[in-house]
């Protein structure tokens, strides 16, 4: 069902990897910030969500390399318009705080 060469699976995909990726990873470093390990003092706005987002996003990547491998181009289609668009959305977002 996932070897599918097909442009909807490519943007589920993506939607979901970049989703849960940003959820587990805004949850590990509240995790870690409740144990002391990590301090958000002295960091620039937003730092955390930034830093959670593109992460999320360049999870994207392995998923990408996955496919590509594969030659299932319509998917790989898919995941490219996806990350592309996270990318134009971070940076209207998050791109007042990186200057």
């Amino acid at each position: 069902m996932l070897e599918k060469n097909s442009l909807p699976l490519g943007i589920i995909l993506s939607l979901l990897l970049a989703g849960i990726g940003y959820g587990v990873l805004f949850g590990v470093y509240g995790l870690l910030e409740t144990q002391g390990w990590v301090h958000s003092g002295g960091f620039r706005p937003m730092f955390r969500e930034r830093t959670c987002a593109i992460f999320a996003i360049a999870l994207c990547a392995f998923l990408l390399n996955h496919y590509q491998k594969r030659h299932l181009y319509s998917t790989v289609r898919g995941i490219v318009i996806v990350i592309s668009l996270l990318v134009i959305g971070w940076l209207i977002v998050f791109g007042k705080y990186i200057f």
